[in-house]
C-alpha cells in the first residue's frame, strides 16, 4: 500500500518578535489544521485516524503534546488521537514520514501531519535545584534555539553552537563567503518572485493580518549581504544574511491511502515513494541530508539523474551548498521558489513546508520525481522522495 499527499497548507512565516509574536503556537497549529480540513469538505473529521505533529520546543504553550492540543482547538472530535514528534528541525518531516508508515501498514486511512514553532514565544527555563532553595542567583535559559542545560559528559566538540558547526563545515569543504552570500541573494529573489507570481497563494493562509512571509528581503543585494559582520567568529563567513532567521509559523499536510480519495474528495498530488534518515557526529549535522536523501532515493528505486526538483531546507547557506555539491545535481532545480533563508525556518514547521512546496513545484515544472530534505541539529538528516501523480512514466 502507498501513501499519497492530498493537500498542503501553511501560515506565512513571521520573523522573530514580528507579526506573529502575539499568536500562541497551539493556535497557529489549530489554524492550519482548520484550513486543511476546509480544503477537503467531504472528509468527515471523525475519519481522521491520527494527528501527527512536529515541534522542537514543547516547553511552553505547546503543553508538551501540541499535536493533541491543536486537534482539540481545531474542533476535531475528541476521538481523534494526536501525538507530537520532536526531531528538532526535522520534526514535521518526521511527522509526515510516521504518518506515511501508519497508512502503509493499514493502521489508518487518513492522517493529518504537520508542525509548528513559535521561536518568539519559546520560554526561558530554570533548572530545579538538587534540594532545598539556592541562596544565590539562578539563571534562566532561553529555549529559542540550540543547546540548553547541556550534560557535562557530552564531548565539547559535539556541543558547539549551530553557527560554529557550520563554520567548521565551511572550512572542511572550502565554501567561501561570496558563494554563501550569492546563494542567500538567490533565495530572496526567488521567494519574492514566487509571491509576486502567485505561487504561494493557495499554499498559505493569512494569520493576524500577515499574508506573506515576513523575512523576504526583495531589495537586498550582494553589496548589502557582503557588508554584514560575521555572527559566530570575528574572521568567519556566516552572517545574519546567509543563514535562516528565527521564525514563527505552522504547516500542515493531509495524507491518505489511494482508496481515501473518495472520502477526502480530492485527487492526490504526489505519492510518498521513499524515506531516508541518517546520523553522524553532532557538529556535522549540516551534511547529514546528503546520505538521508541517497537512502530515500535508493528506497524509491531511482537515482539522482531522474530527480527534477529538490526542496532543501536552507538552515545555513554553507550547509545547503555542501549538500548540493555532494549530490551533484543542477543547482537550478534546488529551491526554485526560494528557501528558508528568505522564507524563514520555524523549526517544527519547516519539514512539512518543504514537502508541501515540493509537491507543487513538481506539478508546476511537470517533473515526476522530487526530493525534500532537511538537516537537523545534533547530527541528523531526513529526506522524502515524492512522485508526481500527474507525471507520466
Amino acid at each position: 500500500m502507498s501513501t499519497y499527499l492530498y493537500s498542503a497548507v501553511r501560515t506565512p512565516f513571521g520573523r522573530f518578535n514580528g507579526a506573529l509574536a502575539g499568536v500562541r503556537p497551539d493556535d497557529l497549529a489549530a489554524g492550519v489544521i482548520t484550513a486543511l480540513l476546509e480544503r477537503a469538505p467531504r472528509l468527515d473529521p471523525a475519519a481522521v485516524g491520527e494527528v501527527v505533529w512536529g515541534n522542537a520546543n514543547g516547553a511552553g504553550e505547546e503543553n508538551r503534546n501540541v499535536g493533541r492540543m491543536a486537534a482539540l482547538l481545531a474542533g476535531l472530535p475528541t476521538s481523534v488521537p494526536g501525538t507530537t514528534v520532536n526531531r528538532l528541525c526535522g520534526s514535521s518531516l518526521d511527522a509526515a514520514m510516521i504518518a506515511s508508515r501508519t497508512i502503509e501498514t493499514g493502521d489508518a486511512d487518513v492522517v493529518l501531519a504537520g508542525g509548528v514553532e513559535s521561536m518568539t514565544r519559546a520560554p526561558w527555563v530554570l533548572s530545579k535545584p538538587a534540594k532545598g532553595f539556592p541562596a544565590g542567583n539562578v539563571t534562566a535559559v532561553s529555549t529559542t534555539l540550540g543547546w540548553r542545560l547541556v550534560n557535562p559528559r557530552m564531548p565539547k566538540e559535539w556541543t558547539v553552537s549551530l553557527g560554529e558547526a557550520n563554520e567548521l563545515l565551511r572550512e572542511r569543504y572550502g565554501v567561501g563567503r561570496a558563494r554563501q552570500d550569492a546563494f542567500a541573494l538567490r533565495s530572496h529573489r526567488l521567494a519574492a518572485a514566487a509571491w509576486d507570481e502567485g505561487f504561494y497563494d493557495d499554499l498559505v493562509v493569512p494569520v493576524e493580518g500577515l499574508k506573506r512571509d515576513e523575512g523576504i528581503r526583495a531589495d537586498t543585494s550582494l553589496e548589502k549581504l557582503s557588508g554584514l559582520k560575521p555572527s559566530f567568529r570575528p574572521d568567519g563567513t556566516i552572517t545574519a544574511g546567509n543563514a535562516s532567521p528565527l521564525s514563527d509559523g505552522a504547516s500542515a499536510l493531509l495524507l491518505g491511502s489511494a482508496g481515501a480519495a473518495d472520502r477526502i474528495g480530492l485527487e492526490p498530488l504526489a505519492r510518498v515513494a521513499g524515506r531516508g534518515a541518517f546520523a553522524l557526529d553532532p557538529q556535522d549535522f549540516g551534511y547529514a541530508p546528503v546520505e538521508a536523501a541517497n537512502r530515500a532515493l535508493a528506497r524509491a528505486g531511482i537515482g539522482w539523474d531522474r530527480v527534477g526538483a529538490v526542496e532543501l531546507n536552507e538552515a545555513f547557506a554553507v550547509q545547503s551548498l555542501v549538500c548540493v555539491d555532494a549530490w551533484g545535481v543542477d543547482p537550478e532545480i534546488v529551491n526554485t521558489r526560494g528557501g528558508a533563508i528568505a522564507l524563514g525556518h520555524p523549526l517544527g514547521a519547516s519539514g512539512a513546508r518543504v514537502l508541501g512546496t515540493l509537491a507543487k513545484v513538481l506539478r508546476e515544472r511537470g517533473e515526476r520525481w522530487g526530493v525534500a530534505a532537511i538537516c537537523i541539529g545534533v547530527g541528523q538528516g531526513l529526506a522524502v522522495v515524492l512522485e508526481n501523480t500527474e507525471a507520466g512514466a
